[in-house]
């Protein structure tokens, strides 16, 4: 059963640079504007990642635009985190830091935790190969909760 796709959301992941970037990605890309979606990060000490870049390619989503930023960031940039209805963390660490900066707020949290793919495989396939996993688990979870498309 699929709930409701909140009016706002945010991903949230440790460096706003692979699977917050993705989520963010492939959320517009299957619910169009039914939903507004950020994504940001703990710190903001990297940029968008290539291999996250190219396997949603793979599927018709384009990240290599995407501009990384943290928490902090984001609200530097006028988006306060309250303002959102939901926040889904993709770490444990982003799932402590935003239950600790929403702790006040009334917004639903959730943790998915999305297998992190930097540092696998030693080949470019392999590397790949393990992106395209997180990037699969995360369509999964997107349709687990909000069904097929928007």
């Amino acid at each position: 059963m699929t709930a409701e796709l909140p009016q706002s959301i945010l991903f949230c992941c440790d460096h706003n640079a692979v699977r917050s970037p993705m989520a963010e990605g492939i959320m517009k890309e299957l619910y169009g504007a039914d939903a507004y979606v950020q994504s940001a990060g703990i710190k903001n000490d990297l940029e968008i990642d290539g291999f996250a870049i190219s396997v949603c390619q793979e599927i018709g989503v384009e990240l290599s635009r995407h501009q990384s930023r943290s928490f902090e960031e984001m609200e530097e940039q006028g988006e306060q985190l309250s303002s959102f209805d939901m926040v889904v963390a993709l770490t444990p660490a982003s799932h402590a830091k935003a239950g600790e900066l929403s702790k006040w707020f009334h917004m639903d949290l959730q943790f998915w935790p999305i297998p992190d793919p930097t540092g696998k495989g030693e080949t470019r396939e392999a590397k790949l190969e393990a992106y395209r996993v997180s990037r699969d688990a995360i369509i999964a979870r997107l349709k687990e909760a909000w069904g097929a498309s928007g």
